[in-house]
């Protein structure tokens, strides 16, 4: 599963999620992409079966970009654990995104299929999501 080989600290604050991305909310290499419409977290696990999804079906005409990456470790005290004591063990990793940002990108398939999988992926993923087509002038 996808996540950083180090980071500087192993445990991070929690962050807030205000506000519209500020980049990566344009098609660059693919002819389609997938755009988040709402704000939150995504999952190394979530990353890894929306990819899979993407990817079984550009794999022999097309190819895939992935924009995000987790980043952001969250943490988990075990179960009931009495308060207090410090902060929870590294639990899972996760990308954080905000409305407008492009998170995987893909060309070769038609788009008939690129709408199917975007409705697959969105099944995979805590957010909504959209397919965003590459601008012609671009």
């Amino acid at each position: 599963m996808l996540m950083p080989e180090r980071v500087k600290y192993r445990k991070m604050h929690r962050g807030r999620t205000k506000g519209k991305a500020k980049g990566g909310t344009l098609v660059s290499f693919g002819e389609y992409g997938i755009q988040v419409l709402e704000p939150g977290w995504i999952t190394a696990r979530q990353i890894e079966a929306s990819r899979l999804v993407l990817i079984s079906a550009v794999r022999k005409t097309g190819k895939l970009w992935m924009r995000i990456f987790p980043d952001k470790s969250v943490t988990k005290k075990p179960a009931e654990t009495r308060m207090g004591s410090g902060k929870g063990d590294v639990d899972h990793w996760v990308a954080v995104v905000r409305p407008g940002r492009v998170i995987f990108e893909f060309s070769g398939v038609n788009e008939e299929t690129a709408e199917d999988l975007a409705r697959h992926v969105g099944f995979k993923l805590p957010v909504k999501v959209s397919l965003v087509k590459r601008e012609e002038g671009r």
